[in-house]
């Protein structure tokens, strides 16, 4: 799938050129953007907050979050240009606690899984990308839930199970079905709350395991309003992840 992370890499940097700010060469590898990058993804993050709290400045504050995504989606491609198959299966924290625990195959399949869940059931209530497209199949995965129930060796046995390519092309697709919601979102949304009814449609597509590590996601998502989703799924989840799946990175090449 080079040749389709190229493509979509170049779509990024179109989109960006059409006047969103860029504060990093998109053909930079992770190890030439150094240790500073993760500052400067908190710092982006910790602006966007500020920005959407205020409608003067929500719009500018919409486009510090899609380059901030912009910058962790061009983070995860690089995996696939940089790593081979295998790494992806690697667990060299298996018994840490904490986000690097994980395999980066999994953190990928977590982060997007729960986006395509928040996104198109939570909030807009239509059809997940990942059923839309046939994805389970396509991915070969066993599961169809966010990953959460799974632990130590049973998140190795599942990454290896993964279809890469079709998993990068899923990525790709929730990654742009949440810029277009968010670039239609009003300021006047963000304190819309989710429906109580919302909370029954949501458990009865399974898309959440009943585990206790599992389970707890409905009432966190469901509880929120917009702008609560926002700073969670959307920016704080990603980096809290890619930044794991970078020491997972860097310890199996060390």
């Amino acid at each position: 799938m080079e040749s389709n992370s190229t493509a979509f890499l170049i779509k990024i940097k179109l989109r960006h050129s059409l006047g969103r700010p860029s504060r990093s060469d998109f053909v930079q590898s992770e190890f030439e953007r150094g240790l500073n990058m993760n500052k400067e993804w908190s710092e982006l993050n910790k602006t966007m907050q500020a920005q959407i709290k205020k409608k003067d400045t929500y719009k500018r504050g919409i486009d510090t979050l899609l380059t901030l995504r912009s910058q962790l989606i061009q983070t995860l491609v690089s995996f696939k240009e940089e790593l081979c198959r295998e790494d992806f299966n690697s667990i060299p924290f298996i018994n840490a606690d904490g986000y690097h625990s994980k395999t980066i195959a999994y953190s990928i399949w977590h982060i997007f899984r729960i986006e395509d869940i928040v996104v198109h059931t939570v909030i807009n209530e239509d059809e997940q990308v990942f059923f839309a497209g046939n994805y389970q199949e396509r991915i070969n995965s066993p599961i169809i839930t966010t990953g959460n129930e799974l632990m130590k060796q049973q998140i190795a046995d599942f990454s290896k199970q993964l279809n890469l390519e079709e998993l990068y092309l899923y990525i790709f697709e929730v990654w742009e079905s949440t810029e277009k919601m968010l670039e239609r979102l009003s300021y006047d949304e963000l304190k819309r709350k989710i429906p109580k009814e919302r909370k029954g449609y949501l458990e009865s597509l399974n898309v959440v395991n009943d585990n206790e590590k599992a389970i707890w996601l409905i009432d966190y998502w469901c509880n929120k309003d917009i702008c609560g989703l926002i700073q969670m799924p959307f920016s704080r989840h990603w980096i809290m992840h890619t930044e794991a799946c970078l020491r997972i990175k860097n310890k199996i090449h060390s």
